[in-house]
C-alpha cells in the first residue's frame, strides 16, 4: 500500500508540472500520469479498477464543496437552467447517440443504456478546468453546473430504469415504493440535521479547541452522509451537495472548505490518474478504428447538442465553444452505469468494456480540446470589424488592460470625466457588461501585439495595467515598451519585488502603485485608532510610515540587485529602522 502511494504520488509529482509548463493543463497531466504507470506501460499498477473506485470519493468532496458555495436561494435560482438546459442536453444527446450506437450491432437495450450514460459529463473534469480558469461566475460556467446538477440528479432514475430492461442477477428483496421511501426519508433526514443538529454539534466540537477533531468531524460527515446516500442507492455526490449546500450559510463553512480542500484535490488527481490507468490499450489496439468512430461520434453529437443549447441559453458566441468542449467527454458514472447494465445482462462483457474504454478515451481529449480552443479559436475572437477599427481611428487616450476589480476604479473614474477609454479583457462577461455602460472594449489577451494595435496603442497616451495576473502584467509591460515606447504606463503589481520589475523597464516610481497598500494603510489607522490612539497621533504614525516606505523602496531597489542575501539583511536593518522612528511617535 505504502509503496503504491509513492507511486502516485511521484507520477503525479513528475507528470503534472511538466503538463503545466507545456501548457497542457494539470488533468492531463494526470492522465498521462496514470497511463504511464498503468497496466499497459510500466505496469507499477494493475488494479485500476479497485484505484477508480477508491478514488471517485474525490468527486464526492467536490460536490460538498461545491454545495457550500451555493446556498438553497441560489440553486432555486437556477432551477430553470439545471431542469431546462440539463434536460434538454440529457435528452438530445440520448436521441441522437442511441440509433447511431445501435448501427454498431447493439441490442436497442443496450444502445439505450449506452446513449444514456455516455451523454453524462465528467463532473469532475469539468469542475476541475472551470475552477482552474475561474469560470464558475461566467455565463458559461454557471450553465455548465446546472447541466453537471442535473446529470447527477438524472442518475437515479436511469439506475432503477436499467433492471427493468434486463433480467438481475439478484431479484430485489423490497418493493419499489418501500425503497423510495428510503430515499425520501435519507434525504430529508439529511436537511433536517444539516439545519438543527450540525450546527449545535460543530459549535460543541469548535469549543474543544482541538482542530484535529474537528478535521475528523468533517471528515466524518461527508463519509457518513455519503454512504447513507449508497445504501439507498442513491448518488453519494447529491448527498454531500445537499449537505454542503444546507451548511452554506453555517459560520464555519470556510472551516470545513479548509478541511476538505487539501483532501479533495488529492483524490481528484488519484481520479484522474485511475481514468488513465483504465484505458485498455489492448482493446484499443484490436479495434482501433471503431473505437475512434465511437469516440468521434460520441464528440461531435455533444459538442452539436451543446452548442445547440448554448444557443437558447443566451451563452456569448466566444464562450460557445468553451462552454462545448467542456461538457464533451463521457462521465465518470458511465463507468457504474456499465457495471449495472452488465450485472442485469442489459449488456455483454466485451460491449460494456468497448463504451468503457470510449468514455476513458473521450475524457483523455478534453484537456486537448481546451488547449485547441485557447490557441486556435479564442483567438479568432480578438478580429474586430473593420467599421470598429475606423472608430478608433481618433483614439482614445486611456487604455485599461484588465477591467477587474482594480480596473473598474480606474475606468470608472476617467468615464465620469468624459476621458476616452480603451477596455482589454478577456473575460466575455465583463466585456458584455462594459459595452451597456457605454465603454469600447475588445475581447482577448492584452499582450498580443495585434491586439494592442488594433486598440489604438499607436496613438494612445496612456495604458493602465490591471490584470490579475503578475506574468501577465508583466508581459504586457514588455510588449508595450518594445513596441510602443512613446506610451506612458501605469501599473498595478503586487509586491516590491514585482514592482522592481517595472522600475528595471524604465517607469517612473509614481506610474507603479501596489495593490493593496493604500487600503492597507487606511486599514491599519483604523486598527490604530480603536485601541486608543488620537487621530493626530494616527496621522503622524501613517504619515513617517510612508515617508519610510520611500526609503524603504530606495535601499532595497539597490539591494535587489546584489542578491538575496543583501536584500534579506537590508530589509531587516529597515525594520528595525521603522520601528526606532514609530516608537518615538507619541502614543
Amino acid at each position: 500500500m505504502m509503496l503504491n502511494i509513492v507511486t502516485y504520488l511521484a507520477a503525479a509529482v513528475v507528470m503534472v508540472p511538466i503538463a503545466s509548463r507545456l501548457g497542457l493543463g494539470s488533468v492531463l497531466g494526470y492522465l498521462v500520469a496514470g497511463v504511464v504507470i498503468g497496466p499497459w506501460c510500466l505496469k507499477l499498477i494493475t488494479d485500476a479498477e479497485a484505484i477508480l473506485h477508491f478514488a471517485e470519493f474525490g468527486v464526492v468532496l467536490l460536490l460538498f464543496l461545491v454545495g457550500l458555495e451555493l446556498q438553497p436561494k441560489q440553486l432555486w435560482a437556477l432551477r430553470k437552467p439545471i431542469f431546462g438546459m440539463g434536460g434538454g442536453q440529457l435528452l438530445l444527446s440520448t436521441l441522437c447517440l442511441m440509433p447511431l450506437l445501435h448501427l454498431f450491432s447493439l441490442s436497442w437495450q443496450a444502445s439505450l443504456v449506452a446513449a444514456l450514460a455516455i451523454s453524462l459529463s465528467s463532473t469532475a473534469i469539468a469542475l476541475q478546468i472551470l475552477n482552474e480558469k475561474n469560470l464558475f461566475n461566467t455565463r458559461a460556467g454557471g450553465i455548465s453546473f446546472s447541466i453537471l446538477l442535473f446529470q447527477d440528479l438524472a442518475v437515479i432514475p436511469m439506475m432503477a430504469l436499467i433492471p427493468l430492461l434486463g433480467v438481475s442477477d439478484v431479484a430485489s428483496g423490497q418493493p419499489v415504493w418501500v425503497a423510495v421511501l428510503e430515499a425520501i426519508g435519507v434525504v430529508g433526514g439529511i436537511i433536517l440535521a444539516g439545519h438543527y443538529l450540525l450546527p449545535v454539534v460543530m459549535r460543541f466540537i469548535a469549543k474543544t479547541g482541538i482542530h484535529e477533531l474537528f478535521t475528523a468531524f468533517a471528515l466524518l460527515l461527508v463519509i457518513g452522509i455519503s454512504q447513507l446516500m449508497d445504501i439507498v442507492g442513491l448518488s453519494m455526490a447529491l448527498g454531500t451537495f445537499i449537505a454542503g449546500m444546507i451548511l452554506a450559510e453555517s459560520e464555519y463553512r470556510h472551516a470545513l472548505e479548509t478541511v476538505i480542500d487539501p483532501l479533495k484535490g488529492l483524490l481528484m488527481g488519484l481520479f484522474f490518474m485511475a481514468v488513465g490507468m483504465s484505458v485498455d490499450f489492448g482493446l484499443l489496439m484490436t479495434h482501433p478504428w471503431k473505437v475512434a468512430l465511437l469516440v468521434l461520434l460520441l464528440l461531435v453529437v455533444k459538442i452539436a447538442v451543446l452548442s445547440f443549447l448554448g444557443y437558447f441559453g443566451k451563452v456569448s458566441p466566444k464562450q460557445t465553444p468553451f462552454f462545448a468542449f467542456l461538457l464533451s467527454q463521457g462521465g465518470e458514472f458511465a463507468f457504474v452505469v456499465f457495471s449495472l447494465a452488465v450485472s442485469t445482462h442489459v449488456m455483454s462483457r466485451v460491449d460494456a468494456d468497448l463504451m468503457i474504454l470510449v468514455v476513458a478515451v473521450s475524457m483523455m481529449s478534453t484537456p486537448l480540446l481546451m488547449i485547441l480552443n485557447t490557441r486556435f479559436i479564442e483567438p479568432r475572437f480578438q478580429v474586430v470589424k473593420q467599421e470598429m477599427v475606423m472608430e478608433h481611428e481618433q483614439g482614445n487616450p486611456v487604455i485599461i488592460a484588465g477591467f477587474g476589480r482594480f480596473g473598474q476604479v480606474v475606468g470608472r473614474l476617467l468615464h465620469a470625466k468624459d476621458i476616452g477609454v480603451t477596455l482589454l479583457d478577456h473575460d466575455p462577461d465583463r466585456i458584455e457588461q462594459s459595452q451597456r455602460h457605454g465603454f469600447k472594449v475588445f475581447f482577448g489577451d492584452a499582450a498580443r501585439l495585434d491586439l494592442l494595435r488594433v486598440a489604438g496603442a499607436a496613438k494612445a497616451k496612456m495604458l493602465v495595467i490591471a490584470v490579475d495576473d503578475k506574468e501577465k502584467a508583466t508581459e504586457i509591460m514588455e510588449v508595450v515598451r518594445n513596441n510602443f515606447p512613446h506610451l506612458r504606463i501605469v501599473a498595478r503589481v503586487w509586491d516590491m519585488k514585482h514592482m522592481f520589475k517595472f522600475y528595471d523597464a524604465g517607469l517612473d516610481e509614481g506610474d507603479v502603485h501596489r495593490e493593496t497598500f493604500e487600503s492597507a494603510m487606511k486599514a491599519a489607522g483604523s486598527v490604530l485608532h480603536g485601541l486608543g490612539f488620537e487621530r493626530q497621533d494616527v496621522d503622524e504614525i501613517k504619515r513617517e510610515y510612508r515617508e519610510h516606505d520611500t526609503e524603504v523602496i530606495a535601499h532595497l531597489y539597490e539591494a535587489h540587485h546584489q542578491g538575496d542575501d543583501s536584500y534579506f539583511h537590508a530589509s531587516l536593518r529597515m525594520r528595525e529602522e521603522l520601528s526606532r522612528k514609530l516608537l518615538r511617535v507619541k502614543e
